[in-house]
């Protein structure tokens, strides 16, 4: 409206009712317009839209990202804990959500180490102590025990502002790696702990990744060589991958527990002379996904291994509270690195790893990790910290989760007995999951199950008749991925074809979580002993 007597309507009728409504002193109602206009839509002619396509068509170009332009390292990645069994696995889920029929009426996902997604409780005081550092007015709640609310104080003064949702050092709040040095020390009865060799991570994961940037450099022939077990964790190859390294292969003995035989080490090392630099070896104790605790004899002999061949050492040991078998325990390659004296432990370059996400605590989301790297050159120290700043700082959240496992309560404090109880009773259960999945495999025809050690999954051998052979490479398919995709298709289980992780040459596997509460997991594997035993008799 424009004022008494003037509409843009052109309605004299309109006009005379702006004139009334502001003589009033309320504000005059605006001409309905047409409902095209009102929704901003434009009503085109067929004439007019064909004329538009082929403006569209002719404006359209070449996208400047494509799968042939696209950085061919990371078109190179494969990473089968996600892969294309798990994308399969998704979309039965999706049809079972609508309604659709199948054998089973849930898919059961053993293809990862996910202790929470599989049931697992949290433990308590981890929990509670992330919560009073996510929202400090609790630090006044009476339903809260003191010593969570000591941590949960001395976490957030290392915090900027008191708070969890600032930035943190680079390297990690420094309490917290004091906190991780002190852990270390005990751990390792009483070996010195340094907190500026301490970083914290996204995960082990991020801190694995990191230390492979560094050390990764030449070309040709010189290119770096990454010693990695096979089987290995996914994560290794896909970083290779992504590096541009050469990734070189050592095979674990299967016929002797998936043992470490530093004869086959140096059998790797010589061969792969030939083509390029090797000068990292990669070692997961407990092993994932062959569940083998390394002995103290066999640490000690591939640490000399790495004395005498100038390697740099990475021990991925995430697993490290995961140790189920008698005999069996974990001995740190830090602690036998010192134990070995001054000529090992001042030379030997050696970055090990640890995580919230697995052991007894499981908390997989909060991305908490650590790395400690020792006789690291005092200029590449430097190099490393600028290389984690790109990032800025890992989650802080993680951070003090990651406190709480380096950091529980010790007796005498008021959380002590739950934490107790909680932490055996979680460890206790995945033990007798252990032996339960072992012995149920072995008495499977045609399926080998080595004995589960540690860690959190099952890798057993299985056999493919050779007409299953024949079919899967008819789909263009490993045929342990045939056998896996059959198993999810007709039983619902997920589970990852062990190609995914390598495997000699004519030998078949697939890894499975024991994470499953026990009915549940019994269920399982009963389902792939029936599924197996048809599986023989139709393709044998």
């Amino acid at each position: 409206c424009q004022g008494p007597g003037v509409c843009r309507s052109g309605r004299k009728d309109m006009a005379l009712r702006c004139a009334a409504s502001l003589a009033a002193g309320r504000q005059p109602r605006r001409p309905r317009l047409p409902r095209s206009a009102r929704e901003g839509t434009v009503r085109w002619s067929s004439a007019a839209k064909a004329s538009a396509v082929k403006i569209n068509e002719k404006a359209s170009r070449e996208k400047i990202l494509t799968l042939e332009s696209m950085n061919p390292q990371v078109k190179a990645v494969e990473y089968a804990v996600r892969g294309p069994i798990v994308l399969k696995a998704g979309e039965i889920e999706k049809e079972l959500r609508k309604g659709i029929k199948k054998p089973f009426t849930e898919v059961i996902k053993a293809n990862i180490g996910d202790a929470h997604a599989m049931g697992q409780r949290p433990i308590t005081f981890l929990r509670q102590v992330v919560a009073l550092c996510t929202y400090p007015n609790l630090l006044d709640s009476p339903s809260f025990p003191e010593d969570a609310k000591e941590r949960a104080r001395r976490i957030l003064q290392g915090c900027g502002g008191n708070s969890l949702g600032s930035y943190s050092a680079s390297q990690g709040i420094n309490c917290i790696r004091e906190d991780v040095a002190s852990y270390i020390e005990r751990r390792d009865g009483g070996v010195p702990a340094d907190p500026d060799n301490i970083y914290l991570t996204t995960g082990a994961s991020d801190g694995i990744a990191t230390i492979l940037k560094i050390l990764v450099s030449g070309g040709g022939k010189s290119r770096t060589g990454v010693m990695i077990p096979i089987p290995q964790y996914p994560l290794y190859s896909a970083a290779i991958s992504e590096l541009d390294a050469i990734q070189v292969n050592y095979y674990l003995d299967e016929e002797n527990c998936w043992a470490l035989d530093v004869n086959e080490l140096r059998r790797s090392l010589n061969e792969a002379k030939a083509y390029c630099n090797p000068k990292v070896l990669c070692i997961i104790n407990p092993g994932n996904p062959t569940g083998q605790v390394q002995n103290r004899k066999c640490i000690e002999d591939v640490i000399h291994f790495a004395w005498e061949e100038k390697l740099f050492l990475l021990a991925d040991e995430v697993y490290q509270d995961n140790v189920y078998s008698e005999g069996c325990q974990f001995h740190s390659f830090k602690k036998i690195l010192y134990e070995m004296g001054p000529e090992y432990c001042n030379n030997v370059e050696l970055a090990s790893f640890h995580s919230t996400s697995k052991g007894y605590m499981g908390e997989c989301g909060y991305r908490g990790g650590y790395m400690e790297v020792i006789n690291l050159h005092p200029e590449i120290k430097g190099q490393l910290v600028k290389l984690l700043s790109v990032r800025l700082c890992p989650p802080v959240s993680g951070q003090a989760a990651m406190d709480i496992v380096v950091n529980p309560p010790i007796p005498g404090e008021e959380s002590y007995s739950q934490f107790i109880k909680e932490k055996e009773s979680v460890l206790n259960n995945l033990a007798k999951k252990a032996k339960l999945t072992e012995d149920m495999f072995n008495k499977v025809p045609g399926i080998h199950c080595n004995p589960l050690q540690g860690a959190m999954y099952a890798f057993p051998r299985i056999f493919i008749p050779s007409k299953a052979i024949e079919e899967a490479k008819a789909h263009k398919m490993a045929p342990d991925m045939f056998y896996c995709m059959k198993l999810l298709e007709e039983t619902g289980i997920c589970v990852v074809p062990g190609s995914g992780f390598g495997q000699r040459e004519g030998t078949y596997h697939f890894r499975m979580t024991i994470l499953p509460p026990v009915e549940k997991l019994k269920i399982l594997l009963e389902k792939v002993k029936d599924f197996h035993i048809k599986f023989l008799e139709k393709y044998a």
